[in-house]
């Protein structure tokens, strides 16, 4: 990469610098290599680190570049498009849906997580939903978090909460698995028994909280999509889903179906 003098240009600096620096990733480096850190690469083209940064943070949310937990900023692979999500209507665990059981448990919901239970509130049938749900989650009554990650080749690209109140399973106490991810698989098949009305899906941008970011091997601040699914039965919200993706490996898709979550190759 060659230096580029950036005090005339029109354009704020850290998006003329991004244009260089993609320039630079298609010519001058191979996928998975390792960048210059950040000292280096803001004294190569006269910036400051924070303008620097602003440039680099807009390579990753595209794609091009990946930071990587003790390894530092590489270059990330093509995209590759493969569906890990779909506008079809199914339970959380069933065949083919790509994610992984961890782990499970059962406690009182927090306020937070009541709060996001409700929001879709009344009933529903294909996924129009009606009515207010306010009271029908109670802080008393306790709710099983099911946690589940999404792997491509050796790496975790998302991972999942998926709340569902005790009353949505109330044949689980019968079966006798106390944790880890047996306990988890078998509160999706008690999900599973009950007849799926309808859900919907909202997808936004957001940045990796801690606890994220260590499952995603991110760092902290990360750009993820967060995507928050709610499944409706006749009685209402049965279950709520807050699925994390990495978006420097996944992106948005639109169809006839509507938004679709496709993910790209990751490097080892």
């Amino acid at each position: 990469m060659g230096t580029t003098q950036l005090e005339s240009v029109p354009e704020p600096k850290y998006w003329h610098l991004k244009t260089v620096l993609s320039e630079a990733l298609d010519h001058d480096f191979a996928v998975g290599e390792i960048l210059p850190n950040e000292r280096e690469l803001a004294a190569r083209f006269g910036v400051a680190r924070a303008t620097l940064r602003q440039a680099l943070e807009q390579l990753e949310l595209e794609g091009r570049l990946q930071r990587r937990r003790g390894v530092g900023t590489t270059v990330a692979p093509p995209r590759v498009g493969v569906a890990v999500g779909s506008a079809r209507h199914s339970w959380p665990g069933e065949s083919a849906d790509g994610w992984e059981a961890v782990d499970a448990a059962e406690a009182l919901p927090t306020a937070a997580v009541l709060k996001l239970l409700a929001a879709g509130g009344g009933s529903a049938v294909s996924g129009s939903v009606s009515g207010s749900a306010s009271d029908a989650f109670a802080a008393d009554q306790p709710v099983h978090t099911v946690r589940r990650t999404r792997v491509t080749e050796g790496q975790v690209v998302a991972a999942e909460l998926l709340y569902v109140p005790a009353a949505s399973v109330p044949g689980l106490s019968a079966i006798d698995a106390p944790a880890g991810p047996a306990r988890a698989r078998a509160v999706l098949r008690e999900l599973q028994r009950l007849a799926l009305d309808g859900q919907d899906r909202s997808v936004e941008l957001g940045s990796a909280r801690a606890d994220d970011a260590k499952e995603l091997d991110r760092l902290p601040g990360a750009p993820v999509l967060l995507v928050t699914t709610r499944y409706f039965t006749a009685g209402g919200t049965a279950a709520v889903s807050v699925a994390t993706y990495r978006a420097d490996t996944c992106r948005l898709t639109f169809g006839d179906e509507g938004v679709e979550i496709t993910e790209t190759r990751v490097a080892s």
